[in-house]
């Protein structure tokens, strides 16, 4: 089933129910790409992203990271520190809003 996104789709099937592939969740809004930093959780996995920010006293950059909580259907393996796309969705939990759609490349931990 296509979602909208460019993404490929990955190739084992899930029952789950909040999966954009083979459930009944849409995608809207942003698609984020980060590092899977914890898969502590059942089904969802805190993705990082680091930016930098300007500080205009200093003419300098400074690092700075969000962590973005995003639910992980069981058809998409993941592991810390894979790169993944993940894609807005409506909200899951007090915390969950998005969702991995893709997972672009292993952490080189095999």
């Amino acid at each position: 089933m296509a979602i909208g996104l460019n993404v490929t789709e990955p190739e084992v099937s899930c029952a789950d129910t909040n999966c954009p592939f083979h459930g009944s969740l849409s995608v809207r809004g942003q698609t984020l790409e980060g590092t899977v930093a914890s898969t502590d959780m059942d089904k969802t996995v805190i993705v990082e992203r680091e930016y930098d920010v300007r500080v205009p006293k200093y003419d300098r950059l400074m690092k700075r990271r969000s962590r973005i909580p995003a639910h992980a259907p069981p058809c998409v393996d993941l592991a810390e520190g894979d790169t993944v796309r993940i894609a807005e969705t409506r909200p899951l939990s007090k915390t969950k809003s998005h969702v991995v759609v893709e997972q672009i490349d292993t952490g080189g931990a095999e």
